[in-house]
C-alpha cells in the first residue's frame, strides 16, 4: 500500500524559503513520477513540480520556474520541493503524489496522494 507523508509546511515571509518533504513507502518508486501540487482556499489543485525518479527529469509549472527546485533521495525514499523567494501567492495546501504513469503535470495523472501539508507566505 502506497503512502506518502508530507512536512515542512509553514508560516513564512514573503522573499524567504521553505522545504517540503514527501516520504514515500509502500513499494518501490524507481519507475514512478513524483510530484507536488498545491490548492488555495476555493481553488482548484494545481501542478507545481513533478520528478521522474528513475532518471530525474524535472517538469515544472511556469510559476515557480527558477524559484522552485524538485529532487529526490533515493536511499531514504523521499521527495523534496525546495521553495526560494516565496511570495504570497504561493500560499496554498502542498500536496504530494506519486503515479507510475502520468502524465505528471497535471492532477488526473496522479492515484496516490498524500495529505497535504500547508504553506503560508505572509506579505
Amino acid at each position: 500500500q502506497v503512502q506518502l507523508v508530507e512536512s515542512g509546511g509553514g508560516l513564512v515571509q514573503a522573499g524567504g524559503s521553505l522545504r517540503l518533504s514527501c516520504a514515500a513507502s509502500g513499494r518501490s518508486f524507481s519507475s514512478y513520477f513524483m510530484g507536488w501540487f498545491r490548492q488555495a482556499p476555493g481553488k482548484e489543485r494545481t501542478f507545481v513540480a513533478a520528478i521522474r525518479w528513475s532518471g530525474g527529469n524535472t517538469y515544472y509549472a511556469d510559476s515557480v520556474k527558477g524559484r522552485f527546485t524538485i529532487s529526490r533521495d533515493n536511499a531514504k525514499n523521499t521527495v523534496y520541493l525546495q521553495m526560494n523567494s516565496l511570495k504570497p501567492e504561493d500560499s496554498a495546501v502542498y500536496y504530494c503524489a506519486a503515479d507510475p504513469m502520468g502524465p505528471p503535470v497535471v492532477v488526473g495523472g496522479y492515484r496516490h496522494w498524500g495529505q497535504g501539508t500547508q504553506v503560508t507566505v505572509s506579505s
